[in-house]
């Protein structure tokens, strides 16, 4: 359904809102449903039932972010076995007390040109006054995988 709105400074005009897309709405009753299966484990939740969950999200994804996804939970398994796998949106996370420390975005997902490693205000990645909490992904080589693991350790840290 498209809207109308004021735009800012309400001048008369108006831009069209689309409201959310086909891919952000199936983000968010992934989400819904997660959110549902948590909440019927309970307190004691099965460790690895939601690693398993991660890891068959990482099988059906498409090659080059099946790749990504999946040497991006290696690393960050090595390099902060604390955080819990869990599905966030239908895609890859790591908590600490249940609280999304980092993320995984597919880029075929949401069709964008990259994937996404992100970071969420939990991380401690802070330097100075700003920093990044998103890296676009397109592939990883080795020098990436180090940084990567040197984020995820200060991220935790």
């Amino acid at each position: 359904m498209t809207k109308t709105r004021p735009s800012a400074g309400d001048t008369g005009a108006k831009e069209t809102y689309e409201g959310f897309t086909d891919e952000e709405r199936d983000a968010m009753k992934e989400r819904a449903r997660e959110l549902k299966t948590s909440a019927r484990r309970g307190s004691r939740g099965a460790k690895a039932d939601v690693e398993g969950e991660v890891l068959a999200k990482i099988t059906e994804m498409e090659e080059d972010d099946r790749v990504i996804a999946q040497r991006l939970h290696d690393i960050i398994r090595a390099e902060a076995p604390d955080l819990s796998p869990k599905l966030w949106y239908g895609m890859p996370a790591y908590a600490r007390d249940g609280k999304v420390v980092c993320f995984f975005q597919s880029a075929h997902k949401f069709k964008t040109r990259y994937a996404v490693l992100g970071f969420n205000d939990l991380a401690n990645l802070d330097e100075g006054t700003m920093w990044p909490t998103a890296f676009a992904l397109t592939e990883l080589t080795a020098d990436d995988e180090a940084r990567i693991g040197e984020l995820v350790r200060k991220a935790v840290g």
